[in-house]
């Protein structure tokens, strides 16, 4: 199992424009199932605000920036994304709260796998207690 991580992508630096990629598993853990984006976020606006049971994900500050607040149950991590060749992975079973937009910010979010509303634990206490379901299981 993978933890929540920064991941560099490649740059290709060109005097007319920069250029970065990723591919499945070449540089994110998981083969890609969809994409969306994120943008015209309201000042003060917050997305996220769930955990999801399955999925894997990869966030990108395509332009901008804006914080990811990542709590994993016991601990609660913040990452800000303000660079196009900087992503972040986020495994499942992990709280998420995206803040701090800029304006005219955007996010593009890959995941690994097709939209399911099942997925989604869209209430912090079920996820507290689904994760520490889970922490039992197996005795971490």
């Amino acid at each position: 199992m993978y933890s929540t991580k920064i991941i560099e992508l490649p740059r290709l630096l060109d005097p007319r424009g920069n250029l970065s990629f990723f591919e499945d598993e070449n540089q994110i853990p998981f083969k890609i199932k969809r994409a969306y984006w994120i943008y015209d976020v309201p000042g003060g606006g917050k997305r996220g605000l769930y955990a999801f049971r399955k999925s894997e994900v990869f966030i990108i500050a395509m332009s901008g920036s804006f914080d990811i607040v990542i709590n994993n149950g016991p601990v609660e991590f913040k990452y800000s994304l303000n660079r196009s060749y900087y992503g972040l992975y986020i495994p499942p079973m992990n709280w998420l709260k995206m803040e701090n937009f800029s304006t005219n910010s955007q996010a593009l979010v890959v995941s690994s796998i097709i939209y399911d509303e099942n997925d989604y634990i869209r209430d912090f206490e079920v996820f507290k207690k689904e994760k520490d379901e889970i922490r039992k299981q197996y005795r971490l």
